[in-house]
């Protein structure tokens, strides 16, 4: 269990929760543990969805800028090789459904934390962003690529080249955010994340790679990656169990144990 980040399990959900107050700054310390809990929620058999969460008045507020200022240009080049983009590639590469529950603020890291997960719910009161432009530089774990990717790329310039903060309202409209509700985003998410907690966990896994991955490649070699995931299920016990319920019992009641 890292100082900062915590991996918290009940019921078949794992919380990731970012606890470095008062901004939750995002330093190396905190990129390490962020790594170590996404391949301890990766492995663990009882972990079946996760939520990633951090403070109620702000999520993450992005990089620690105090600890960066003064590197050179070599010295932040060695630091990323095992930084925050990495720390953000391990979140994403989680192969169980993941959501990010964002109260108040997630700005520049802290919407990149956010970008990793596969849905995310936000507070009514939460606002998003990529300021890091008003600093002389541009985002620098994922949030040029996962926004462009996932709001289009005039959308993602907008936000990049501008800083500007967005509010929970827009975010939805734009695709940000898939989900904004009154009161606190984790009881929302959690309800979301809970119903994968007894699904078919090799199923999903390989669900959520076709998606991911079939995305980064053209169609004809996604297709290929969709039979080729589509086609290894049949080695597992929950297809067994999921085909043979629908014949037996009709569709919704097979009970999965995730091999």
């Amino acid at each position: 269990m890292g100082e900062f980040v915590k991996l918290e399990v009940d019921g078949g959900v794992g919380t990731i929760r970012l606890d470095r107050p008062p901004m939750n700054a995002l330093n190396a310390q905190i990129e390490g543990e962020l790594r170590a809990v996404a391949e301890e929620a990766a492995s663990r058999g009882d972990v079946r969805a996760v939520v990633v969460t951090g403070g109620e008045k702000v999520f993450a507020a992005g990089a620690d800028i105090k600890e960066m200022a003064e590197k050179s240009a070599a010295e932040m080049a060695a630091k990323e090789q095992h930084g925050l983009s990495e720390a953000m590639t391990a979140l994403a590469r989680l192969p169980k459904p993941t959501v990010a529950a964002v109260n108040g603020y997630a700005l520049g890291g802290g919407l990149e934390l956010a970008l990793t997960c596969d849905r995310r719910v936000l507070s009514a009161q939460a606002k998003v962003g990529q300021p890091e432009i008003q600093l002389g530089v541009i985002p620098g774990a994922g949030g040029t690529q996962r926004l462009a990717r996932l709001v289009g790329p005039s959308k993602a310039k907008d936000l990049v080249f501008t800083g500007r903060f967005v509010a929970a309202d827009e975010a939805l409209s734009l695709g940000i955010a898939d989900e904004v509700v009154d009161g606190d985003a984790g009881e929302s998410a959690r309800r979301w994340a809970e119903q994968f907690a007894s699904g078919p966990a090799r199923a999903l896994a390989a669900a959520k790679a076709a998606v991911d991955e079939g995305l980064e490649v053209d169609l004809a070699s996604g297709l290929r990656l969709e039979t080729h995931l589509f086609t290894g299920l049949f080695a597992t016990d929950d297809q067994k169990a999921g085909m043979r319920s629908f014949v037996e019992n009709g569709p919704g009641k097979a009970e999965f144990t995730g091999r």
